[in-house]
């Protein structure tokens, strides 16, 4: 599911967070025949090939198609090159923790044509980070009752901001196309 998550579209309506956490506190049952670092190897390469794959598909499908178009989608294509060559790093690093995000930040980062050495240096420090970070974080929420509870909360944020921000943009939108929208004169 990691994987999928992280490299193929429709992969965005999985729980990968939820799913990494509570393996890690599955594996710190008494008894459990679940191995914390199996489990931490396994999210680590997962999301690191998932991120790959979504990078492969963006470069070699998306970008061909939307520079193919001519107009509005090659001028996006033009602001994408520039995103991703500041901020592209940091981007793929930090949209491991924005669960929408993470499906679709590596396909934007192959259309972009977002270097391969940044993007590989990138997806491997936030696919340990995330992955390995999350299974190892449930392991010890499961006998530190404050870390988990911290830890729910932090993941409460995490997916209030990321229905949040996406609202706030939008809204955002409306209200500047409303403005620029001229009124027609009264009678």
């Amino acid at each position: 599911m990691i994987f999928v998550e992280s490299g193929i579209v429709v992969g965005f309506l999985l729980p990968g967070d939820s799913i990494l956490f509570a393996a890690g506190l599955l594996a710190a049952e008494p008894g459990s025949s679940l191995s914390l670092p199996l489990l931490a190897v396994g999210a680590f390469a997962c999301a690191a090939a998932g991120n790959a794959v979504g990078y492969w598909t963006g470069h070699r499908f998306g970008r061909p198609w939307l520079l193919a178009r001519a107009g509005r989608a090659s001028a996006h294509v033009e602001r994408a090159e520039r995103f991703y060559a500041r901020y592209g790093w940091f981007a793929v690093v930090a949209a491991r923790f924005i669960p929408w995000a993470r499906t679709f930040t590596p396909v934007a980062a192959g259309v972009a044509g977002m270097r391969v050495r940044s993007f590989a240096a990138a997806t491997l420090a936030g696919a340990a980070v995330w992955g390995a970070g999350l299974v190892a974080l449930g392991y010890l929420a499961h006998d530190i009752p404050w870390l988990a509870r911290l830890a729910f909360a932090v993941a409460a944020v995490a997916v209030a901001a990321s229905v949040a921000v996406p609202l706030v943009g939008w809204a955002a939108r409306r209200v500047r196309a409303r403005r620029q929208t001229p009124r027609s004169a009264n009678p």
